[in-house]
């Protein structure tokens, strides 16, 4: 890292953050995958596969099979873009911590952003699943062997954040590092985020072993890290609450007043699929009804945060700022996870709640307006990545302003 004046690009200014680039293209693949899971037939396996793809195709209509072609080449271009951005992210860190700067940020607010690191891991490897699942014939034969695998490389993964996390928490609380009025934003509640990516990873074994061992340790596992995840998110919405009602919000951090709705998608999946799999295994049943209702709830917090959050960043101009004016930061990435977050849970809300409850008919026309809606998001969310993509990674004069 030199000096400012030999950065052409605003990603020059490298920030852990720029992580999100990587898990933002990441979750644009789940909603691709949610076409397939959502309005593929996949009858002997809680998930579509290879085959029901290639059969759905050879014998859907035009309209399925636009869909399948689409979802497809979705899922293809989005996972190469969440390996490249991972794997340069990497490169960066490995650099970053060769500087003064790596040095300044340990025991500071700033130091949980490492945490977007196991956060980025989290979700590569649930995007290596949807991969196989997509383009592996056969691969539903050997999966028991490799769920094993994943288990122990989500384990590692919370491994790695715990040690993160604990170095933090170890700086903090000993040394007094930590500044509560620059603590005005949700920042905090990433490593949270960090965890419950993790935990959701874990919790696919338990909703589609059929081995109920398997399934059992799977929802033990994940539920620690559910628990672990909701009481960190708890503590720093609520010194992150107070420091904003004492100094107002940060305008660079004000993405991260939306951070509960992607992290209430993904601890909502997570209870998901430990619900599917006590059902199967351990003889916990749940109610359509039920679901139904748990999700509305899920949804219900989510546009509760989300409808803060815009009006934060509204009031504050932060669009014009740093979407459309010359100011850019690496904090804008964060508005990406929300967006996929809301249409991925909506396409959970509209299948396994309103149609899994028998409120509305699958294929009808209250269930295409709905779906709609949850496309619009994913279809804005391409379009934001696309053009913070371009701010921060073409050459140009922008500063580029990081955000802590």
């Amino acid at each position: 890292m030199s000096n400012s004046s030999a950065y052409t690009r605003p990603a020059d200014r490298w920030s852990p953050l720029y992580f999100l680039s990587s898990v933002g293209a990441g979750g644009l693949v789940v909603t691709f995958f949610m076409w397939l899971y959502m309005w593929v037939p996949h009858k002997g396996q809680p998930v579509p596969v290879f085959e029901d793809i290639a059969a759905a195709f050879a014998n859907g209509a035009m309209l399925q099979q636009a869909a399948i072609v689409m979802a497809v080449l979705g899922i293809a271009g989005f996972a190469i873009l969440n390996l490249k951005s991972l794997i340069w992210n990497m490169g960066q860190l490995a650099r970053f911590k060769r500087t003064d700067a790596y040095g300044a940020m340990l025991g500071t607010n700033a130091e949980s952003q490492l945490t977007a690191l196991p956060l980025a891991i989290a979700m590569s490897i649930n995007v290596g699943f949807i991969l196989g699942l997509v383009f592996v014939p056969n691969l539903w034969g050997i999966v028991e062997y490799l769920f094993p695998l994943a288990m122990i490389g989500f384990a590692l993964t919370a491994l790695l954040a715990f040690a993160q996390t604990g170095r933090f928490i170890g700086q903090v609380i000993a040394k007094g590092g930590f500044n509560f009025a620059a603590n005005n934003s949700f920042a905090q509640v990433l490593p949270a985020f960090a965890i419950a990516m993790i935990g959701v990873g874990l919790s696919a074994p338990a909703a589609m072993s059929q081995v109920a061992v398997v399934s059992g340790i799977a929802v033990i596992a994940s539920t620690l890290l559910l628990v672990i995840s909701l009481l960190w998110a708890a503590v720093a919405v609520v010194l992150g609450l107070a420091a904003m009602l004492q100094n107002g919000a940060n305008a660079e951090s004000a993405p991260t007043l939306l951070i509960l709705v992607p992290l209430t998608t993904v601890l909502g999946i997570l209870v998901l699929r430990q619900d599917h799999g006590l059902h199967v295994h351990f003889d916990a049943h749940a109610a359509s009804g039920d679901v139904m209702r748990q999700l509305t709830v899920y949804l219900s917090i989510q546009i509760a945060f989300g409808l803060f959050g815009l009006a934060v960043l509204r009031a504050q101009g932060y669009f014009a700022r740093f979407l459309a004016g010359r100011e850019t930061s690496v904090g804008s990435y964060a508005l990406v996870c929300p967006g996929v977050a809301i249409s991925v849970l909506m396409q959970f809300w509209i299948n396994k709640g309103l149609v899994g409850a028998g409120l509305i008919a699958k294929f009808g026309a209250a269930y295409w307006v709905l779906s709609a809606v949850a496309v619009g998001f994913q279809l804005a969310m391409i379009v934001l990545v696309l053009v913070l993509n371009k701010r921060h990674f073409s050459a140009n004069t922008q500063a580029a302003i990081p955000a802590e």
